[in-house]
């Protein structure tokens, strides 16, 4: 636990010093929970935002976009459910005077029990060698087998007393675990209460005609009231989907663990409307589509798990989580959610206004059913950058910190380096900036030696270095330098855009989705 907290350290303090990530509002000694994306995070998320947009709406004939408003109606969260259970548990702790979800306490016990069952694993992996088998050990290890059995029993009784709404079991069990405050160690605890996490607001010019609002929890909603605009503009037949990446607010008490829980988030949602009784085909579809996009980009299999719900939404039937091994453990990075029909009738309901597809093939009207995928930008974000964040020991036995990140998702593609800043070569340099640029972000640098160059852009994340040297003024080639593997090659500077466009062509990418 102590080596995941140096490593998250090591990732806040990177996002820092190489501008991707700032606390908010910091010279006022900043906002809690709330965060700035500096230069590199800015194209890091629009880089994501665009690689997910292209996946879900491009590639898909039946999928169109929207861009809905924030603000919304207030009936619009009474008709959805949140006015009424959009909750979390929480729970303080007397002699630290923190607030904590009661719900993530017990789940971080949870993590520390199967972390144990890791460690049984690697032990395993180690003493066996290539015959280890992993599924067997699982399942026949009684050891593992007692570790995993507690960590389901905790989980059940959890999810069964959050149903019920019997809080004072929540806090029975958190003692009966004896789960002590991460800040002081006590387990002096209050009862536990449930909080409303929507942030209110008003609009109106004065306070007598002021109108309460709500800023949005999701932007799930504003997909759902459109349904019939879409529709019927976009002449779409069912199954079709809208999809729509936008800013979402929740006011989390207990917010931590650096952009992985804020107050102000993005999320990527896309909403598939059915014919009511395909959503278990269309719900497993889905599942394994979100998880190919995930696994496109190179991040590591052994980083992705799916884990299904025991405890469902007030309008699921059936719910999953995609998990991402982030610094401090698994934890849910992207949710499919089979919706059933929840949002469009109590739309309709609360609207007056109907909200149904008239069938042509069956010659009837349905209200829709939804299957869900949603996705934190920020989360996705963090997964990226905490897993491409590495420090690798060089055969000298020197060391160097590079980001791995995607070279399809990197702020900048390529940097170009000119050998000296004299003899003409600063000139070519920028010749090579001025041509790539129409097509790349990509930058010039000529400060420092070549080797700190290099290394400067291995922090950053830069994919490509184009250094320009005295033989690019002999033959018309430069030196080509990968990031990962540090190999250096010589192009042809004819050939320096079309060799770029291999390696960062989106088609090629995505073409890993099937």
């Amino acid at each position: 636990m102590a080596k995941q907290e140096e490593v998250f350290k090591k990732v806040i303090s990177h996002a820092k010093e190489y501008g991707y990530v700032f606390q908010s509002s910091e010279i006022y000694d900043g906002l809690s929970a709330v965060y700035d994306y500096g230069q590199n995070g800015a194209e890091l998320k629009k880089n994501i935002r665009e690689y997910w947009w292209n996946a879900m709406v491009h590639l898909n004939e039946n999928i169109v976009g929207l861009d809905s408003a924030i603000f919304m109606h207030p009936t619009t969260w009474k008709a959805s459910g949140h006015v009424d259970a959009f909750n979390d548990p929480l729970i303080d702790n007397k002699d630290s005077k923190k607030r904590y979800r009661a719900d993530v306490l017990v789940e971080d016990h949870v993590a520390k029990i199967e972390a144990k069952i890791d460690k049984e694993v690697q032990k395993a992996a180690k003493r066996f060698g290539e015959s280890f088998d992993k599924e067997q050990f699982l399942t026949t290890n009684a050891r593992v087998l007692g570790y995993r059995e507690k960590a389901d029993t905790i989980i059940k009784r959890l999810t069964r007393s959050l149903e019920d709404e019997n809080l004072a079991d929540v806090r029975s069990l958190i003692e009966e675990l004896e789960i002590v405050c991460p800040l002081s160690g006590s387990k002096n605890w209050t009862d536990v209460k449930q909080f409303n996490l929507m942030f209110g607001t008003q609009l109106g010019a004065s306070a007598e005609s002021a109108m309460d609002l709500y800023l949005r929890p999701e932007t799930a909603q504003g997909i759902f009231v459109n349904f019939l605009n879409v529709q019927k503009t976009g002449r779409l037949k069912i199954p079709f989907g809208i999809a729509q990446v936008g800013k979402a607010f929740r006011n989390e008490i207990v917010a931590r663990q650096f952009i992985f829980r804020m107050r102000e988030f993005e999320q990527m949602e896309m909403q598939f409307f059915i014919k009511p009784g395909s959503q278990k085909e269309w719900y497993e579809y889905w599942k394994e589509k979100r998880m190919k996009w995930h696994l496109s980009l190179g991040l590591g299999d052994d980083n992705y798990r799916f884990h299904d719900h025991d405890k469902l939404a007030h309008y699921a039937d059936a719910a999953a989580d995609i998990e991402f091994r982030f610094p401090f453990g698994f934890k849910e990075l992207e949710g499919i959610h089979s919706r059933t029909d929840f949002d469009l009738a109590n739309h309709q309901k609360y609207s007056g206004k109907k909200l149904q597809y008239f069938d042509t093939d069956l010659n009837e009207s349905y209200v829709p059913y939804v299957v869900e995928t949603s996705i934190g930008l920020d989360r996705m974000f963090l997964a990226v950058f905490s897993k491409s964040l590495v420090e690798e020991e060089l055969e000298n036995g020197s060391t160097r910190t590079l980001l791995k990140i995607p070279a399809i998702l990197a702020p900048t593609k390529a940097a170009v380096l000119p050998l000296v800043k004299k003899d003409g070569l600063p000139e070519i340099a920028h010749r090579i900036v001025e041509d790539l640029k129409w097509n790349y972000n990509v930058i010039y640098d000529e400060k420092d030696a070549i080797g700190r160059r290099y290394r400067r852009q291995d922090a950053v994340g830069t994919p490509f270095c184009i250094t320009v040297d005295h033989q690019t003024k002999d033959d018309q080639t430069v030196t080509l330098r990968y990031r990962d593997s540090m190999d250096q090659k010589r192009i042809p500077l004819s050939e320096v855009n079309r060799t770029l466009t291999s390696e960062l062509d989106m088609r090629k990418w995505l073409q890993k989705i099937g």
